[in-house]
């Protein structure tokens, strides 16, 4: 199965050129993440802070606990921080051994889960509650449709009825396809987009039928 994706994180407090976690600035560990597994890793720069604003804006306390796919550095999980959320009530899937770590370190409150985002399907992520919000920074244009279908399929597995998936995208429409979007019974609308980030990118919300 092809892996998925690393997230392109956003520049954020420790993502502009800070040496953090033995030594290395955050655009040339994601650079050198990317030289190691180009297919996971689907950009060679980080993306910008206006993207981690954009997807993060319609995320709010009450939708905790929150579940973020491919955080990779970290910066849109700052961002959901920044919106609010308790770090306590973050669960993040990251599946570089490097950049968990380095998740770990940063958010030590925060769950941390090193595991494939296409392999969620059945497990308990949240035994009290279903997450009321995923964010997910994973390259799904590069990804096989089966793929993209697992981990979508694995998000709203975990997720409450009226819960939302936030997806970025570097193309001109929703990189969830359309057949996948209509076997899960999903809509998706465009939150917005910004011209800020290199290269420029969109944001959609992606809900089930009938409820956003």
């Amino acid at each position: 199965m092809t892996r998925p994706l690393s997230c392109r994180n956003p520049r954020g407090p420790l993502a502009g050129g800070q040496a953090t976690g033995g030594g290395w600035p955050d655009h040339l560990r994601f650079l050198r993440s990317w030289a190691s597994h180009p297919l996971r890793v689907a950009a060679i720069a980080p993306s910008g802070a206006s993207l981690a604003r954009l997807i993060t804006r319609e995320i709010d306390p009450e939708h905790a606990p929150v579940l973020e796919l491919g955080p990779g550095t970290g910066v849109f999980t700052r961002a959901l921080l920044d919106r609010g959320i308790d770090e306590a009530d973050l669960t993040l899937v990251e599946y570089g051994a490097d950049f968990a770590a380095l998740l770990r370190n940063r958010f030590p409150r925060a769950r941390v889960l090193q595991a494939d985002a296409a392999r969620l399907a059945g497990r308990n992520l949240f035994p009290d509650r279903q997450a009321g919000a995923v964010v997910s920074g994973l390259g799904l244009l590069s990804m096989p449709p089966r793929t993209v279908f697992a981990i979508i399929a694995g998000a709203f597995a975990c997720m409450e009825p009226r819960g939302a998936l936030y997806q970025f995208t570097y193309g001109l429409r929703c990189p969830v396809p359309g057949p996948v979007l209509d076997r899960l019974a999903l809509q998706a609308t465009r939150v917005g987009g910004t011209l800020a980030n290199l290269p420029p990118a969109s944001v959609y919300r992606i809900t089930r039928r009938g409820l956003g």
